[in-house]
This record gives structure tokens, sequence and C-alpha cells, in this order.
């Protein structure tokens, strides 16, 4: 299936959401609860698949829930289609702060781009996205991220959300690493393993984590500067914090 011909344009510096103009009969795929708003025509509806194989019947439904269970996204993608007479816009916000990285799959090797399984924001109809699993099980056992992934596909506009600043790197025929849990996606002619950092000492006390994400070969990568798992971990600390909320009305009627 052919991906409908969105019209985009992303807001925002530090925490961005995507725009999109949708013409009569147009549809954008998204995650469930990801719409921020939309104007007059716009009208959704909740599925089973991401729509880009209609005639697959109820056996190819069946496997794309399959593989979103198993990548923990949700059993559903919301379509929204602009059924008025004239262009309107639909707006989608990400779950946390950070970046909208805007990808053209038909400008990449095979028509396909590997990404981290909650990074998806939103695409045109006609895009695939499928679970793709690392070979390295070593991905999976140490690493804590890239084992099992998310692939998209198609001919259109795809919409990958990152956090916080997002650096896009080409390797040719090189080796990058990076901390796990970084790396938001990378083309399908990279090859993306989990090895371990260094000698004992620096594992133990280096501060930079026992692996690190190797990224080898030629294509396009792009990484997160703040991932969700590092920004929870960052505010962990002040989760208890009762200073001044502790003395205040506020604080006194939470602890009652």
């Amino acid at each position: 299936m052919r991906s409908h011909e969105i019209d985009y344009k992303i807001v925002g510096e530090d925490i961005q959401i995507v725009e999109i103009e949708l013409d009569p009969r147009e549809t954008v795929i998204a995650e469930a609860g990801t719409m921020l708003y939309m104007e007059d025509g716009i009208q959704f509806e909740t599925k089973m698949g991401d729509g880009s194989q209609p005639t697959g019947g109820f056996l190819g439904k069946l496997m794309q829930v399959g593989s979103r269970l198993v990548t923990g996204e949700s059993l559903f993608m919301t379509h929204f289609t602009n059924h008025g007479y004239t262009r309107s816009k639909v707006a989608f916000a990400a779950p946390y702060p950070g970046t909208v990285i805007p990808i053209d799959l038909a400008q990449l090797p095979g028509n396909a781009l590997i990404a981290q399984r909650d990074s998806f924001l939103c695409a045109a109809l006609g895009t695939g996205i499928s679970m793709h699993f690392n070979r390295n099980l070593g991905s999976g056992f140490f690493g804590g991220e890239g084992f099992i992934l998310q692939k998209l596909q198609g001919d259109g506009l795809a919409f990958v959300h990152a956090g916080g600043t997002v650096i896009e790197k080409t390797l040719r025929n090189e080796t990058l690493r990076v901390d796990t849990g970084c790396v938001v996606a990378f083309e399908p002619s990279v090859h993306f393993d989990v090895q371990r950092a260094g000698g004992l000492r620096s594992m133990i006390f280096g501060g930079e984590g026992i692996f690190l994400a190797t990224l080898q070969g030629s294509g396009r990568v792009w990484i997160q500067s703040m991932p969700i798992s590092k920004l929870v971990q960052a505010l962990a600390p002040y989760g208890g914090n009762k200073g001044k909320e502790g003395g205040s009305l506020l604080g006194n009627l939470l602890e009652d």
C-alpha cells in the first residue's frame, strides 16, 4: 500500500509537537493517547493494526497485535482521517519532553528504519509497524535495551520521538559506542550490539554503566541525550522531598 502524502510542521524547541495538515480523505496513524488537538473535519477511529495491509484479513491483524504486545505497546492504533472538504490539521505530542524527528522512509535503504520500541509517535497511513528482533541475545540479557525493536517500513513520512536533544550521525564503515538506552533509531545497514564497557575497574567505578551499545557499519544513527529511563532516575531523589512543601498547608493536607 502506498503511503499518504502528508504535510507537517514541527512546533517548539525543547518540548516539541508535530502538526500534520491533511487533505480531504488523507489519514495519519498514531500511538493511542498522543493526539494533542484536531480541527474541524478530522475524525478518529481506533483499529487493530496499522492499516498498511488492508487485505491481510483477521489473521494478519492478529499477528500485528501479537507483535505490539511483545514490544509493550498498546493493542490498538488510532487512525485520524480528514472527512471534510478542506485541509485540516491534527497535532501530536509525546508523553515526555523531547524532540520529534521526521523521517522520510522513501529516502532510506530498503524504505525501512529500526527504532526503539517506545519511540514511534505517528506516521502516514501505509506505514508498516512491526516487531524487529535483534540477532544478538546479549542485547536483551545484558544491555536492557535493544533486543526487541520496532521496524518502520513504507514510502511516506514517519515521526519518531526522542528525549532531550537529538544528534544525527552518519557512519562510514565505522564503529560508534553509545550509552545503552540513548540509541533512538538507525538504518538497517547498521549493526546494533551491546558489549562490555572496558575492564572490570571501569565497569564498577567508571559511572558509565556495565555495557555500552555498539553501532557498526555504514548508515545514519539517531541518538538522544535524555531517554525516559535516565529522566526517571534523575528525578527519583526528589520523589520524597518534603522541604517547603511538607510544611505548607497543601503538604499537611496530603499527609493527612
